[in-house]
């Protein structure tokens, strides 16, 4: 007979506590966690690294606002976090949760206001001011401030100042600042009065479980966010924001071109943008749309040297050079180069260069070098070389060198290359990656020793040949000529086409 032992309902009631007890302490509140720490004059950072370990999660806090090596001492016997911050930081600190970590900041310091006024009887009048970090109350330097509706701006100097003009027939105004790690901040003035103002702005934080680069809570157009897994198999979401606003300014030419003002503008202002009908420049820095040309997309662009924009649609002329941030449309012709950091659609023409750091669909005629970061869709030209770094679909026609990843139409040039063919290669030197190649070695009655290289697509393939003579009667025999191939259901191929020109020389 077996006999049943059933277990007290006590017990049952400790072992469901003891169960219980990791999955209540992971749900509870990071603040409320219990700690015990007992230290003496020790630093910060190795307090703040106990309380971590001990309650199972992440600190995060910006180090200029706390001094990881002072020293400090501390009691806390079975208390909440939250207690033994408070003794830790006892003012001018808060202390927000965000997944599993607890981030420290300083109480926001709230002096967004007007200072100074004092009216003018100008058709101007100035506001000058101090950006700030809300956290540390330190001044904010080449942070951009400015009035979108005018287009008038300006970036602070090393103490964080910044003085703009206005004008006074407008009956409101606002100023807007941004910064790079920033969150953006608008501010309401009054228009007609001379004033003085401070504008605080807040560093980007952590939201939930996410680590930002750029400015939170402001997902720009151009940002992408990619899951990375973790040791402990959570998931940590990084949104990272892609250059592509400020990839003209990266190129060799934008380097030497853009003044280190102009470039400080795009990095602040990646996702300002507003649009104008007309617009005229002399140089990049010199515009009827100020300082903020380069995030302007025009109607019609005029440029007496060159000008930075943020985009055309419909047409631009300069007398030597066009950079545009963004997307071109329609026309495009630069006396020596044209830069374009999104796509163009329609017809450019450069002197001597066109640069497309998207794609082309339409006529790109250069006249030595066009390049194409993407995709190319219709006629390419160039004196000297093309070159599309993805697939040409049309024509890629050049004096010197030809190349494309993967060619659906025509190239016709001294050298073409190409990854992989659909189309025709016609010059002298045609490869194609990963398409037809063979090596034949052959004699006759003239050169006994003789090789012929093939190289293109079944299309259309060139062939190099070279032959020579020993002895006493010395012989050299050179040829180049074209082919093409197709393939029959049977166990061979019968060329249909080739065509060779040779010439030989004897001593």
């Amino acid at each position: 007979m077996t006999k049943q032992i059933r277990p007290k309902p006590n017990i049952v009631l400790v072992i469901l506590v003891l169960v219980g007890m990791p999955v209540f302490s992971q749900s509870q509140s990071l603040l409320n966690r219990i700690v015990n720490i007992s230290a003496n004059r020790q630093p910060v950072a190795d307090i703040l690294e106990i309380i971590s370990n001990q309650a199972d999660f992440y600190f995060s806090y910006n180090s200029n606002i706390i001094r990881k090596d002072s020293l400090v001492s501390i009691q806390v016997g079975n208390r909440t976090v939250r207690s033994a911050l408070d003794q830790l930081f006892p003012t001018g600190f808060e202390f927000k949760e965000s997944g599993n970590y607890i981030i420290i900041r300083r109480v926001p310091i709230k002096i967004t206001l007007v200072t100074e006024q004092s009216q003018t009887n100008d058709n101007y009048y100035q506001v000058t001011g101090f950006v700030r970090d809300d956290q540390t109350g330190e001044k904010i330097s080449d942070a951009s401030v400015y009035e979108k509706q005018r287009l008038a701006s300006a970036i602070t100097n090393g103490n964080g100042f910044f003085k703009l003009k206005l004008k006074t027939r407008y009956a409101t105004a606002a100023l807007s600042v941004s910064k790079e790690f920033y969150n953006d901040t608008t501010v309401i003035i009054q228009p007609g009065f001379n004033q003085q103002v401070s504008i605080t702005l807040s560093p980007a934080t952590i939201n939930g479980a996410t680590v930002i680069i750029g400015p939170a809570n402001r997902t720009a157009p151009d940002s992408i966010y990619i899951n990375i897994p973790q040791p402990d198999s959570t998931d940590l979401l990084f949104l990272y924001k892609k250059m592509d606003s400020i990839r003209i300014q990266r190129t060799a030419m934008g380097k030497f071109l853009l003044s280190s003002r102009l470039k400080l503008q795009s990095i602040n202002l990646g996702k300002f943008f507003t649009a104008r009908p007309v617009q005229f420049s002399f140089t990049p820095g010199l515009s009827t749309n100020g300082k903020l040309n380069s995030q302007v997309v025009n109607n019609f662009s005029f440029n007496v040297l060159g000008g930075y924009s943020g985009g055309v649609n419909g047409f631009e002329l300069g007398g030597l050079f066009n950079l545009d941030k963004k997307a071109v449309k329609y026309v495009q012709i630069g006396g020596l180069l044209n830069i374009v950091g999104g796509t163009m659609t329609g017809v450019q023409i450069g002197g001597l260069n066109n640069t497309v750091l998207d794609s082309v669909k339409g006529f790109q005629l250069g006249g030595l070098y066009n390049h194409v970061s993407g995709n190319m869709k219709g006629v390419q030209m160039a004196g000297m070389v093309n070159f599309t770094k993805l697939k040409t679909k049309g024509w890629q026609l050049a004096g010197v060198f030809n190349y494309t990843k993967k060619l659906n139409g025509l190239q016709f040039g001294l050298i073409n290359i190409a990854d992989s063919s659909d189309g025709y290669s016609i010059g002298l030197i045609n490869i194609i990656f990963k398409g037809y190649h063979k090596l034949a070695l052959y004699a006759n009655e003239v050169t006994p020793f003789n090789a012929a290289f093939k190289t293109g697509n079944h299309k259309l393939y060139s062939i190099l040949l070279a032959g020579a003579k020993t002895g006493d009667e010395k012989a050299f025999g050179f040829g180049y000529g074209h082919g093409i191939e197709f393939t029959i259901p049977l166990p061979w191929n019968m060329g249909l086409y080739q065509f060779t020109q040779q010439g030989c020389s004897t001593p």
